[in-house]
């Protein structure tokens, strides 16, 4: 019988200049840390979409593009994923309107509205606490290695 490997427990922080050119950077620090638990290619691929979806609303929303500081944390636990994206902008004034499928508050951009539909569909769980000048947190959980838990 093969030796199974103790879970591994780490924690990492990165904090940037909201620029939407620190985007990538932010996708590809988190999935280099997140390989350590040995993902699959689909919920890697997944996990750095959510990353680029949540990082960009940050940046294009809850700065509009100017100054500010992205905070993203990510904590590997018993096979599970937990990712939090904070910024201190703007804030969502109707979180139940942002994250109806295909709403933006930004259509001149050509935003398609999807990025809360796009993380409720790639993670097991999604938590969005916010408030009118005060920023925007959003925590996702991805369940990697405990499938009798995990949706997909």
């Amino acid at each position: 019988m093969a030796e199974m490997k103790p879970e591994i427990n780490n924690y990492m922080e990165l904090k940037f200049a909201s620029r939407s050119e620190n985007e990538s950077f932010a996708r590809v620090a988190v999935a280099a840390f997140v390989s350590q638990l040995d993902p699959t290619m689909e919920q890697l691929t997944e996990i750095k979409t959510v990353v680029s979806e949540a990082v960009t609303n940050a940046i294009i929303h809850g700065y509009e593009n100017g100054e500010g500081l992205v905070l993203v944390t990510c904590r590997l636990q018993e096979g599970t994923m937990e990712l939090t994206i904070e910024d201190q902008g703007r804030g969502i004034e109707d979180i139940e309107e942002a994250r109806q499928p295909l709403f933006t508050s930004k259509p001149e951009l050509e935003r398609s509205g999807m990025g809360f539909t796009i993380m409720e569909n790639f993670m097991d769980e999604i938590e969005v606490s916010t408030a009118p000048g005060t920023g925007t947190r959003v925590r996702v959980v991805k369940y990697l290695k405990n499938p009798s838990v995990a949706r997909h």
